[in-house]
Protein backbone atom coordinates (compact mmCIF):
# COMPACT_ATOMS: atom_id res chain seq x y z
CA UNK A 1 0.00 0.00 0.00
CA UNK A 2 1.16 3.09 -0.54
CA UNK A 3 2.01 6.32 1.45
CA UNK A 4 -1.54 7.52 1.45
CA UNK A 5 -3.32 7.08 4.73
CA UNK A 6 -6.31 8.08 7.06
CA UNK A 7 -7.96 11.47 5.87
CA UNK A 8 -5.79 11.34 2.61
CA UNK A 9 -6.81 8.31 1.60
CA UNK A 10 -10.54 8.46 2.16
CA UNK A 11 -9.92 11.43 -0.18
CA UNK A 12 -8.48 9.60 -2.69
CA UNK A 13 -10.96 7.03 -2.72
CA UNK A 14 -13.39 10.00 -2.90
CA UNK A 15 -11.52 11.42 -5.89
CA UNK A 16 -11.44 8.01 -7.71
CA UNK A 17 -15.25 7.34 -7.11
CA UNK A 18 -16.09 11.00 -8.53
CA UNK A 19 -13.82 10.41 -11.71
CA UNK A 20 -15.34 6.82 -12.46
CA UNK A 21 -19.11 7.90 -11.86
CA UNK A 22 -18.46 10.74 -14.20
CA UNK A 23 -17.09 8.41 -16.78
CA UNK A 24 -19.82 5.34 -16.61
CA UNK A 25 -22.61 7.91 -16.34
CA UNK A 26 -21.48 8.84 -19.91
CA UNK A 27 -21.36 5.27 -20.64
CA UNK A 28 -24.87 4.64 -19.49
CA UNK A 29 -26.21 7.66 -21.84
CA UNK A 30 -25.30 6.30 -24.42
CA UNK A 31 -26.67 2.50 -23.61
CA UNK A 32 -30.01 3.24 -24.90
CA UNK A 33 -29.76 5.36 -27.91
CA UNK A 34 -26.12 3.87 -29.97
CA UNK A 35 -28.33 0.80 -30.83
CA UNK A 36 -31.04 3.20 -32.09
CA UNK A 37 -28.85 5.65 -33.99
CA UNK A 38 -27.79 2.50 -35.57
CA UNK A 39 -30.91 1.36 -36.67
CA UNK A 40 -31.66 4.89 -38.22
CA UNK A 41 -28.74 4.27 -40.46
CA UNK A 42 -30.13 0.69 -41.02
CA UNK A 43 -34.30 2.00 -42.37
CA UNK A 44 -35.16 0.74 -38.67
CA UNK A 45 -33.74 -2.76 -39.74
CA UNK A 46 -33.64 -4.45 -36.03
CA UNK A 47 -31.62 -7.90 -37.21
CA UNK A 48 -29.61 -5.70 -39.60
CA UNK A 49 -28.38 -3.48 -36.46
CA UNK A 50 -27.95 -6.36 -34.42
CA UNK A 51 -25.55 -7.43 -37.10
CA UNK A 52 -23.49 -3.99 -37.30
CA UNK A 53 -23.15 -3.91 -33.56
CA UNK A 54 -21.41 -7.62 -33.59
CA UNK A 55 -18.66 -5.42 -35.78
CA UNK A 56 -18.25 -3.00 -33.22
CA UNK A 57 -18.49 -4.81 -30.66
CA UNK A 58 -16.08 -7.10 -32.21
CA UNK A 59 -13.26 -4.27 -33.04
CA UNK A 60 -13.56 -2.73 -29.65
CA UNK A 61 -12.84 -5.94 -28.29
CA UNK A 62 -9.94 -6.57 -30.29
CA UNK A 63 -8.44 -3.27 -29.56
CA UNK A 64 -8.90 -3.50 -26.07
CA UNK A 65 -7.35 -6.98 -25.98
CA UNK A 66 -3.69 -5.61 -27.22
CA UNK A 67 -3.70 -2.26 -26.17
CA UNK A 68 -5.15 -3.03 -22.47
CA UNK A 69 -2.12 -4.98 -21.61
CA UNK A 70 0.19 -2.14 -22.84
CA UNK A 71 -1.93 0.43 -20.39
CA UNK A 72 -1.76 -1.81 -17.17
CA UNK A 73 2.15 -2.27 -17.53
CA UNK A 74 2.52 2.22 -18.10
CA UNK A 75 0.28 2.41 -15.13
CA UNK A 76 2.82 0.57 -13.38
CA UNK A 77 5.47 2.26 -15.20
CA UNK A 78 4.19 6.34 -14.89
CA UNK A 79 1.69 6.10 -12.38
CA UNK A 80 -2.17 5.30 -13.11
CA UNK A 81 -3.17 9.39 -13.39
CA UNK A 82 -1.64 9.34 -16.47
CA UNK A 83 -3.40 5.86 -18.02
CA UNK A 84 -6.85 7.25 -16.94
CA UNK A 85 -6.58 10.51 -18.09
CA UNK A 86 -5.94 9.14 -21.67
CA UNK A 87 -8.35 7.13 -21.32
CA UNK A 88 -10.62 9.00 -20.76
CA UNK A 89 -9.88 12.18 -23.46
CA UNK A 90 -10.43 8.80 -25.58
CA UNK A 91 -13.98 8.45 -24.52
CA UNK A 92 -14.55 11.98 -25.31
CA UNK A 93 -13.21 11.56 -28.80
CA UNK A 94 -15.37 8.82 -29.62
CA UNK A 95 -18.51 10.33 -28.47
CA UNK A 96 -17.62 13.17 -30.52
CA UNK A 97 -17.51 10.88 -33.80
CA UNK A 98 -20.48 9.44 -33.05
CA UNK A 99 -22.36 13.02 -32.21
CA UNK A 100 -21.22 14.38 -36.05
CA UNK A 101 -20.80 10.67 -37.81
CA UNK A 102 -22.78 11.21 -41.06
CA UNK A 103 -22.14 6.97 -41.68
CA UNK A 104 -21.09 3.93 -40.04
CA UNK A 105 -18.29 3.68 -40.99
CA UNK A 106 -17.34 6.91 -38.68
CA UNK A 107 -19.12 5.77 -35.72
CA UNK A 108 -16.63 2.56 -36.70
CA UNK A 109 -13.54 4.71 -36.64
CA UNK A 110 -15.01 6.26 -32.82
CA UNK A 111 -15.16 3.07 -31.36
CA UNK A 112 -11.43 2.02 -32.58
CA UNK A 113 -10.12 4.79 -30.85
CA UNK A 114 -11.88 3.97 -27.87
CA UNK A 115 -11.28 0.32 -27.79
CA UNK A 116 -7.00 1.51 -28.04
CA UNK A 117 -7.49 3.72 -25.08
CA UNK A 118 -10.63 1.97 -22.57
CA UNK A 119 -8.30 1.94 -19.59
CA UNK A 120 -9.92 4.07 -16.97
CA UNK A 121 -12.32 1.09 -15.24
CA UNK A 122 -9.70 -0.68 -15.01
CA UNK A 123 -6.83 1.92 -13.97
CA UNK A 124 -9.05 2.59 -11.19
CA UNK A 125 -9.65 -0.70 -10.12
CA UNK A 126 -5.64 -0.33 -9.93
CA UNK A 127 -6.05 2.87 -7.97
CA UNK A 128 -8.60 1.36 -4.98
CA UNK A 129 -5.62 -1.76 -4.82
CA UNK A 130 -2.73 0.92 -4.07
CA UNK A 131 -5.10 2.64 -1.49
CA UNK A 132 -6.37 -0.18 0.45
CA UNK A 133 -5.47 -2.58 2.72
CA UNK A 134 -5.97 -6.13 2.01
CA UNK A 135 -8.54 -7.13 4.19
CA UNK A 136 -10.76 -3.33 3.13
CA UNK A 137 -10.13 -4.08 -0.60
CA UNK A 138 -13.43 -6.03 -1.17
CA UNK A 139 -15.40 -2.64 0.10
CA UNK A 140 -13.17 -0.46 -1.55
CA UNK A 141 -14.45 -2.14 -5.23
CA UNK A 142 -17.67 -2.20 -3.64
CA UNK A 143 -17.32 1.69 -4.07
CA UNK A 144 -16.32 1.30 -7.60
CA UNK A 145 -19.52 -0.94 -8.21
CA UNK A 146 -21.53 1.93 -6.09
CA UNK A 147 -19.91 4.15 -8.90
CA UNK A 148 -20.84 1.79 -11.68
CA UNK A 149 -24.61 1.47 -10.01
CA UNK A 150 -24.95 5.62 -9.96
CA UNK A 151 -23.50 5.97 -13.59
CA UNK A 152 -26.04 3.32 -14.77
CA UNK A 153 -28.98 4.65 -12.82
CA UNK A 154 -29.07 8.05 -14.26
CA UNK A 155 -27.28 7.77 -17.34
CA UNK A 156 -29.82 5.45 -19.42
CA UNK A 157 -32.65 7.60 -18.24
CA UNK A 158 -30.41 11.16 -19.23
CA UNK A 159 -29.75 9.42 -22.50
CA UNK A 160 -33.41 8.86 -23.39
CA UNK A 161 -34.65 11.77 -21.86
CA UNK A 162 -32.76 13.42 -24.29
CA UNK A 163 -33.19 11.27 -27.46
CA UNK A 164 -36.56 13.55 -27.62
CA UNK A 165 -34.98 16.69 -28.42
CA UNK A 166 -32.30 15.32 -30.93
CA UNK A 167 -31.12 12.41 -31.76
CA UNK A 168 -27.64 13.35 -31.56
CA UNK A 169 -28.00 15.20 -27.84
CA UNK A 170 -27.06 12.35 -26.24
CA UNK A 171 -23.50 12.09 -27.32
CA UNK A 172 -22.41 15.30 -27.32
CA UNK A 173 -23.76 15.43 -23.51
CA UNK A 174 -21.25 12.29 -23.31
CA UNK A 175 -18.61 13.95 -24.90
CA UNK A 176 -18.92 17.38 -22.45
CA UNK A 177 -19.08 14.71 -19.72
CA UNK A 178 -15.70 13.14 -20.87
CA UNK A 179 -14.30 16.55 -20.66
CA UNK A 180 -15.68 17.45 -17.28
CA UNK A 181 -14.33 14.32 -16.32
CA UNK A 182 -10.60 15.11 -17.86
CA UNK A 183 -10.79 18.06 -16.68
CA UNK A 184 -11.38 17.70 -12.90
CA UNK A 185 -8.86 14.03 -12.96
CA UNK A 186 -6.07 16.49 -14.76
CA UNK A 187 -6.82 19.38 -11.75
CA UNK A 188 -8.02 17.47 -8.92
CA UNK A 189 -7.34 13.71 -8.98
CA UNK A 190 -3.95 12.47 -6.97
CA UNK A 191 -1.53 9.94 -8.10
CA UNK A 192 -1.93 7.19 -5.86
CA UNK A 193 1.75 4.93 -6.76
CA UNK A 194 5.36 6.90 -5.61
CA UNK A 195 7.77 6.45 -7.83
CA UNK A 196 9.54 3.70 -5.44
CA UNK A 197 6.49 1.24 -5.68
CA UNK A 198 6.67 1.48 -9.87
CA UNK A 199 8.13 -0.96 -11.94
CA UNK A 200 11.50 0.10 -12.73
CA UNK A 201 11.35 -0.23 -16.82
CA UNK A 202 9.01 -1.04 -18.91
CA UNK A 203 8.80 -4.20 -20.57
CA UNK A 204 7.34 -5.21 -23.89
CA UNK A 205 7.25 -8.71 -22.86
CA UNK A 206 5.25 -7.97 -20.17
CA UNK A 207 2.84 -5.37 -22.10
CA UNK A 208 0.80 -8.21 -24.26
CA UNK A 209 -1.73 -10.77 -24.19
CA UNK A 210 0.61 -13.35 -23.89
CA UNK A 211 2.88 -11.44 -20.70
CA UNK A 212 -0.75 -11.11 -18.94
CA UNK A 213 -1.13 -14.90 -19.26
CA UNK A 214 2.04 -15.61 -17.71
CA UNK A 215 1.45 -13.07 -14.34
CA UNK A 216 -1.55 -15.17 -14.02
CA UNK A 217 -0.40 -18.23 -14.35
CA UNK A 218 2.68 -17.27 -11.89
CA UNK A 219 0.34 -17.14 -8.72
CA UNK A 220 -1.51 -19.46 -7.12
CA UNK A 221 -5.16 -20.28 -8.43
CA UNK A 222 -4.60 -16.74 -10.29
CA UNK A 223 -5.43 -17.74 -13.57
CA UNK A 224 -8.49 -19.70 -12.10
CA UNK A 225 -10.18 -16.54 -11.16
CA UNK A 226 -9.33 -15.01 -14.33
CA UNK A 227 -11.22 -17.85 -16.05
CA UNK A 228 -14.36 -17.16 -13.79
CA UNK A 229 -13.95 -13.08 -14.60
CA UNK A 230 -13.82 -14.32 -18.18
CA UNK A 231 -17.12 -16.70 -18.18
CA UNK A 232 -18.90 -13.43 -16.06
CA UNK A 233 -17.62 -10.81 -18.81
CA UNK A 234 -18.58 -13.14 -21.56
CA UNK A 235 -21.89 -13.84 -19.79
CA UNK A 236 -22.47 -9.84 -18.66
CA UNK A 237 -21.64 -9.24 -22.59
CA UNK A 238 -25.47 -9.86 -23.44
CA UNK A 239 -26.42 -6.92 -21.35
CA UNK A 240 -24.85 -4.24 -24.22
CA UNK A 241 -24.74 -6.69 -26.95
CA UNK A 242 -28.85 -7.25 -27.12
CA UNK A 243 -30.85 -6.02 -24.00
CA UNK A 244 -31.95 -2.36 -25.67
CA UNK A 245 -33.01 -4.40 -28.90
CA UNK A 246 -34.71 -7.21 -26.79
CA UNK A 247 -36.61 -5.12 -24.73
CA UNK A 248 -37.65 -3.10 -27.73
CA UNK A 249 -38.94 -6.12 -29.79
CA UNK A 250 -39.99 -8.04 -27.04
CA UNK A 251 -41.73 -5.71 -24.79
CA UNK A 252 -42.40 -2.90 -27.15
CA UNK A 253 -40.45 -0.46 -25.14
CA UNK A 254 -39.66 2.84 -26.52
CA UNK A 255 -36.49 4.46 -25.39
CA UNK A 256 -37.51 6.14 -22.80
CA UNK A 257 -38.97 3.23 -21.07
CA UNK A 258 -36.08 1.36 -21.46
CA UNK A 259 -33.84 4.09 -19.83
CA UNK A 260 -36.21 4.24 -17.11
CA UNK A 261 -35.83 -0.13 -16.93
CA UNK A 262 -31.48 0.65 -16.35
CA UNK A 263 -32.59 3.56 -14.24
CA UNK A 264 -34.17 0.71 -12.03
CA UNK A 265 -31.62 -1.81 -12.74
CA UNK A 266 -28.74 0.86 -11.12
CA UNK A 267 -30.96 1.79 -8.25
CA UNK A 268 -30.63 -1.75 -7.56
CA UNK A 269 -26.59 -2.13 -7.97
CA UNK A 270 -26.38 1.17 -5.79
CA UNK A 271 -28.33 -0.29 -2.60
CA UNK A 272 -26.56 -3.70 -3.05
CA UNK A 273 -23.35 -1.75 -3.26
CA UNK A 274 -24.55 0.47 0.02
CA UNK A 275 -26.27 -1.95 2.31
CA UNK A 276 -25.34 -5.35 1.46
CA UNK A 277 -21.65 -6.01 -0.18
CA UNK A 278 -19.38 -5.30 3.50
CA UNK A 279 -22.44 -7.40 5.26
CA UNK A 280 -21.97 -10.13 2.97
CA UNK A 281 -18.20 -9.64 2.84
CA UNK A 282 -17.60 -9.61 6.57
CA UNK A 283 -19.79 -12.66 7.54
CA UNK A 284 -19.12 -15.07 4.42
CA UNK A 285 -16.04 -13.75 3.16
CA UNK A 286 -14.87 -12.89 0.08
CA UNK A 287 -15.50 -16.23 -1.70
CA UNK A 288 -19.13 -16.64 -0.48
CA UNK A 289 -20.12 -13.27 -2.25
CA UNK A 290 -18.16 -14.26 -5.27
CA UNK A 291 -20.51 -17.67 -4.91
CA UNK A 292 -23.76 -15.78 -4.11
CA UNK A 293 -23.68 -13.22 -6.85
CA UNK A 294 -22.84 -15.79 -10.06
CA UNK A 295 -25.41 -18.16 -8.82
CA UNK A 296 -27.79 -15.19 -8.29
CA UNK A 297 -26.93 -13.58 -12.06
CA UNK A 298 -27.36 -17.04 -13.23
CA UNK A 299 -31.14 -17.15 -11.86
CA UNK A 300 -31.75 -13.24 -13.11
CA UNK A 301 -31.13 -13.99 -16.42
CA UNK A 302 -33.20 -17.04 -17.02
CA UNK A 303 -36.30 -15.08 -15.36
CA UNK A 304 -34.89 -11.98 -18.11
CA UNK A 305 -34.49 -14.38 -21.25
CA UNK A 306 -38.34 -16.25 -20.06
CA UNK A 307 -40.20 -13.49 -19.09
CA UNK A 308 -43.31 -13.44 -21.56
CA UNK A 309 -44.46 -10.20 -20.31
CA UNK A 310 -42.74 -6.80 -19.16
CA UNK A 311 -43.99 -7.26 -15.19
CA UNK A 312 -42.66 -10.29 -14.89
CA UNK A 313 -39.38 -9.29 -16.71
CA UNK A 314 -38.84 -6.71 -14.27
CA UNK A 315 -39.24 -9.43 -11.25
CA UNK A 316 -36.03 -10.55 -12.16
CA UNK A 317 -34.09 -7.04 -11.45
CA UNK A 318 -33.85 -7.46 -7.57
CA UNK A 319 -32.64 -11.00 -8.11
CA UNK A 320 -29.97 -10.04 -10.64
CA UNK A 321 -28.93 -6.93 -9.13
CA UNK A 322 -27.06 -9.62 -6.19
CA UNK A 323 -24.48 -10.08 -9.14
CA UNK A 324 -23.28 -6.80 -7.93
CA UNK A 325 -21.48 -9.16 -5.17
CA UNK A 326 -19.57 -10.17 -7.57
CA UNK A 327 -16.77 -8.00 -8.62
CA UNK A 328 -15.79 -7.05 -5.16
CA UNK A 329 -15.28 -10.76 -4.23
CA UNK A 330 -13.53 -11.45 -7.40
CA UNK A 331 -11.06 -8.21 -7.14
CA UNK A 332 -10.54 -8.52 -3.86
CA UNK A 333 -9.74 -12.28 -4.17
CA UNK A 334 -7.38 -11.46 -7.24
CA UNK A 335 -5.38 -8.77 -6.04
CA UNK A 336 -4.21 -10.23 -2.46
CA UNK A 337 -2.23 -12.86 -5.18
CA UNK A 338 0.03 -10.11 -6.21
CA UNK A 339 2.30 -7.73 -5.38
CA UNK A 340 1.97 -3.48 -5.27
CA UNK A 341 4.11 -2.99 -8.44
CA UNK A 342 1.90 -5.61 -10.23
CA UNK A 343 -1.65 -4.18 -9.84
CA UNK A 344 -2.03 -2.58 -12.86
CA UNK A 345 -0.28 -5.25 -15.31
CA UNK A 346 -3.25 -7.44 -13.12
CA UNK A 347 -5.97 -5.16 -14.29
CA UNK A 348 -4.66 -4.50 -17.80
CA UNK A 349 -4.51 -8.95 -17.69
CA UNK A 350 -8.49 -8.52 -16.63
CA UNK A 351 -9.17 -5.67 -19.40
CA UNK A 352 -7.81 -8.25 -22.15
CA UNK A 353 -10.02 -10.71 -20.61
CA UNK A 354 -12.39 -8.58 -20.97
CA UNK A 355 -11.79 -7.47 -24.73
CA UNK A 356 -11.83 -11.68 -25.43
CA UNK A 357 -14.87 -11.54 -24.20
CA UNK A 358 -16.23 -8.45 -26.52
CA UNK A 359 -14.50 -10.06 -29.52
CA UNK A 360 -16.26 -13.45 -28.47
CA UNK A 361 -19.66 -11.84 -27.08
CA UNK A 362 -21.46 -10.08 -30.12
CA UNK A 363 -20.81 -13.04 -32.18
CA UNK A 364 -22.48 -15.03 -29.53
CA UNK A 365 -25.36 -13.55 -28.62
CA UNK A 366 -26.03 -11.14 -31.68
CA UNK A 367 -25.80 -13.76 -34.42
CA UNK A 368 -28.44 -16.08 -32.42
CA UNK A 369 -30.57 -12.96 -31.73
CA UNK A 370 -30.82 -11.82 -35.41
CA UNK A 371 -31.40 -15.50 -35.95
CA UNK A 372 -34.02 -15.59 -33.40
CA UNK A 373 -35.87 -12.45 -34.61
CA UNK A 374 -36.19 -13.90 -38.37
CA UNK A 375 -37.58 -17.32 -37.12
CA UNK A 376 -40.11 -15.46 -34.21
CA UNK A 377 -42.66 -16.76 -35.89
CA UNK A 378 -42.02 -20.30 -35.10
CA UNK A 379 -39.26 -20.45 -32.47
CA UNK A 380 -41.01 -17.51 -30.53
CA UNK A 381 -37.99 -17.40 -28.33
CA UNK A 382 -36.12 -13.75 -28.62
CA UNK A 383 -34.57 -14.64 -25.01
CA UNK A 384 -31.85 -17.17 -26.50
CA UNK A 385 -29.04 -15.21 -26.30
CA UNK A 386 -29.80 -14.73 -22.45
CA UNK A 387 -30.40 -18.54 -22.09
CA UNK A 388 -26.55 -18.35 -23.57
CA UNK A 389 -25.38 -16.17 -20.81
CA UNK A 390 -27.43 -17.83 -17.53
CA UNK A 391 -25.48 -21.21 -18.81
CA UNK A 392 -22.33 -19.04 -18.79
CA UNK A 393 -22.95 -17.70 -16.03
CA UNK A 394 -23.57 -21.23 -14.17
CA UNK A 395 -20.42 -22.39 -15.58
CA UNK A 396 -18.71 -20.02 -13.68
CA UNK A 397 -20.13 -20.35 -10.46
CA UNK A 398 -18.93 -23.83 -11.14
CA UNK A 399 -15.51 -22.90 -11.54
CA UNK A 400 -15.52 -20.77 -8.79
CA UNK A 401 -16.52 -23.21 -5.67
CA UNK A 402 -13.28 -24.81 -6.88
CA UNK A 403 -10.61 -22.15 -7.41
CA UNK A 404 -12.19 -19.31 -5.47
CA UNK A 405 -9.70 -20.20 -2.02
CA UNK A 406 -9.07 -17.05 0.56
CA UNK A 407 -4.97 -16.22 0.71
CA UNK A 408 -3.51 -14.80 3.70
CA UNK A 409 -4.36 -10.87 4.30
CA UNK A 410 -0.92 -9.96 4.30
CA UNK A 411 -0.09 -7.97 1.10
CA UNK A 412 2.72 -9.75 -1.30
CA UNK A 413 6.02 -7.73 -1.24
CA UNK A 414 7.59 -6.40 -4.74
Amino acid sequence: MTEISGSRRQAALGFIFITAVMDVLSLGVMIPVLPELVKRFNGGDTASAAEWNVLFATTWGVMQFFCAPVLGLMSDRFGRRPVILTSIFGLGVDFLFMAFAPNLWWLFLGRIFNGMTAASFSTAGAYVADVTTPENRAKGFGLMGAAFGVGFTFGPALGGFLWQFDHRLPFMVCAGLALCNWLYGFFVLPESLPPERRVKRFDWKKANPLGSLKLLSSKPNLLGLAGVGFLFQLAHNVLPSVFVLYMGFRYHWSPQVIGLTLMASGIGGILMQGFVVGRVVRTLGERGALLIGLFAGCLGFLVYALAPTGGLYLLGLPLFALSGLIQPGLQGLMTRRVAPHEQGQLQGANSAMMGIASIIGPILYLAPFAWALRHDATLHLPGLPILLAALLMLAATGLAFSVARPISTEPLKA
